[in-house]
């Protein structure tokens, strides 16, 4: 019935296929021959979600299973979702259209902070109680993996657990307790009291939190002996033997990154103080080449796709790329399929890796400088120079080239004007660089893009104490940004600032937020990462209703004993080591990368090694 409801509303919304399911390589099953159903909900619509890899991979592990059947569900675009609820019709799963209030468990990928109320949106759309404290049933637990679990305070209301970490492993012991304890028929503590036991699950109701006068957090503890006063992040210890997909969904309608993606190594050698991805997908671990290339081969074969990625968190510091990159260009060519390696850096783009990018593509190149002035650079450690900028500029010019996108961000620790216009200049000298290179296309101007974010303090960075700037900053200095370009061969593009000052409250936030969470909800609120359906007067609206004061999550600096509300959550690095690296920020003295010299982080330990680290 709920089929025959979905398919007469399908004619009077954009993009049906969205909804549809039935594309290549998805899995169906028997409802009746498995255990345990999950849905794995991804809170975005459909051409966002696909284009995600950990969905791809956690989607054909948990379906590798016998005893287990992974669905997809996405959220609805407006359209979808106002027919739906004139119809009554509840939010349901794509392979067989099964009501998300019929899972067993509803799992959420958190992205970024700004899809908290499509969270709920989708919770409501599928008849699930808002709160984890009115689901009082062993069905329907919902849980949540991703980056934005480092800090899960602000939604701690919403979700029966958190997945700290990676997901290869630990999701699939949480289905198998799941199952156990369904068989048994127990109920949802007892089920939960056990899933605490294992590593990398974080269950936000067995935890008090205390506050002090001040507003700060003044401990978080666990209620009961048994639950962990930390809980330390799994990792996967070995990627060449962990899960890959062999076989990717290929959608019917364009999605953003519509191609095969292969995983050449996790974590990062770089340390970047702002950067968070850098410190909690630590210990850096590789893939070996001729494992790279048979996940390549066997997703290409399977998928029939045209475009294979490279996905890392800087390509060009793959150890093996010298060794992997003839192999897969000769792969690629012979089987007319584009090759793309995003994440370049600057200072080690070299003229062999320009030559060999010429044989699979000419679009433009994309660098990161981050920061305008070395001053600024050294602050954050990016531990490049405007030497090496230009440098790459230079060969790539020389090797055919005449675009250019520049990654920048406003608002870092320290920051000055002088810091904001050395933005302008340094790509008005790679414009510069263009017109002097002797080997440049004759007759072709240069195009150099300039894409600024405003700058937002994370939780596990050395920059976690620092304060955020306030919307009246950032558009002060977005303004002086763009007097400062003087040339039409430099086009800037930036984001709204108030979109930053919401997701810098969320970033950092505790506990407490959870009910102007639900508010903003309430009062509409959701889709909002995406520009027309953002409002930020609502967001404010819905802090003056909850006597929250939003400026005391972004706009002050932190004391180093300062309680977190994620403290009682480890990600592996060591807090003294960000602690210096913070003190270094504020000296703009620059860390060797990992590979140069061991900063003593602590995070190989989750792998099994040894840390060097002193005291």
């Amino acid at each position: 019935m709920l089929f025959e409801k979905i398919e007469r509303i399908l004619p009077l919304v954009q993009k049906p296929g969205r909804y549809t399911g039935g594309e290549v390589n998805s899995v169906m099953k028997d409802a009746d021959k498995v255990d345990v159903r999950f849905a794995f909900c991804f809170p975005d619509i459909y051409e966002i979600g696909m284009s995600h890899l950990g969905m791809k991979i956690l989607y054909g592990m948990l379906n590798d299973r016998d005893d287990c059947w992974c669905e997809r569900v996405f959220a609805p675009d407006k359209d979808m979702e106002e027919q739906m609820r004139l119809n009554n019709i509840p939010l349901f799963s794509i392979e067989s259209t099964t009501a998300l209030d019929e899972f067993d468990i509803i799992g959420f990928t958190l992205q970024y902070e700004l899809c908290y109320t499509n969270v709920l949106n989708m919770l409501q759309l599928g008849n699930i109680p808002l709160r984890a404290k009115d689901r009082t049933s062993l069905k329907n637990i919902v849980v949540a993996g991703g980056p934005c679990v480092c800090n899960p305070e602000p939604i701690a209301d919403f979700f029966d657990v958190f997945f700290i970490g990676e997901g290869e492993e630990l999701d699939g012991e949480f289905v198998e307790l799941y199952k156990q304890h369904k068989k048994m028929g127990s109920d949802k503590q007892t089920f939960l009291r056990a899933a605490a036991k294992i590593q990398g699950v974080y269950v936000p109701e067995f935890y008090n939190v205390e506050y002090n006068d001040d507003m700060t957090v003044k401990c978080v503890t666990p209620k009961y002996d048994d639950v962990p006063a930390k809980v330390v992040k799994r990792v996967v210890r070995n990627l060449d033997n962990s899960y890959y997909p062999e076989k990717l969904v290929v959608p019917f309608i364009d999605v953003v990154h519509d191609r095969a993606i292969a995983e050449i190594f996790r974590g990062c050698i770089r340390g970047c103080r702002f950067c968070q991805a850098g410190y909690i997908y630590r210990p850096i671990r590789e893939k070996s080449p001729q494992v790279i290339l048979e996940q390549v081969k066997k997703l290409c074969d399977t998928s029939g796709y045209e475009e294979v990625s490279l996905l890392s968190l800087s390509t060009s510091d793959y150890s093996g790329l010298s060794c992997l990159l003839p192999e897969l260009i000769n792969y690629t060519k012979a089987h007319s399929i584009n090759l793309s390696l995003p994440s370049l850096r600057v200072d080690n783009f070299s003229k062999e890796l320009s030559e060999q990018l010429q044989t699979v593509r000419r679009s433009g190149l994309t660098f990161a400088p981050e920061a305008g002035t070395q001053r600024m650079r050294d602050v954050i450690n990016k531990n490049i120079t405007q030497q090496d900028v230009l440098k790459t500029a230079e060969m790539a010019f020389e090797g055919g080239w005449t675009s250019m996108k520049l990654y920048f961000m406003l608002g870092l620790p320290t920051e000055t004007m002088e810091d904001i216009e050395g933005i302008a200049n340094l790509a008005q000298s790679v414009v510069d660089a263009y017109y002097n290179s002797e080997f440049r296309q004759k007759g072709k101007a240069p195009s150099v893009s300039i894409s600024v974010a405003a700058f937002i303090p994370k939780p596990f960075t050395p920059f976690q104490w620092e304060p955020q700037d306030t919307l009246e900053m950032f558009e002060e200095k977005q303004k002086h940004l763009m007097s400062s370009v003087r040339s039409k061969k430099i086009s800037v593009s930036y984001h709204d600032a108030k979109t930053s000052v919401i997701e810098g409250v969320f970033a950092r936030g505790d506990r407490r937020l959870s009910d102007v969470i639900e508010n903003a909800f309430l009062s509409g609120c959701k889709f909002d990462s995406w520009d027309d359906s953002f409002s930020y007067e609502k967001w404010m609206q819905a802090f003056e209703n909850c006597g929250v004061d939003y400026k005391f999550y972004v706009n002050r600096m932190r004391d180093y004993s300062e309680v977190f509300p994620w403290s009682h959550l480890d990600y592996g690095v060591r807090e003294q080591l960000l602690i210096k690296e913070n003190e270094l920020a504020h000296q703009a003295q620059t860390t060797p990368n990992c590979r140069e010299k061991c900063s003593a982080c602590g995070a190989n330990k989750l792998n099994g090694g040894e840390c060097c680290a002193i005291g």
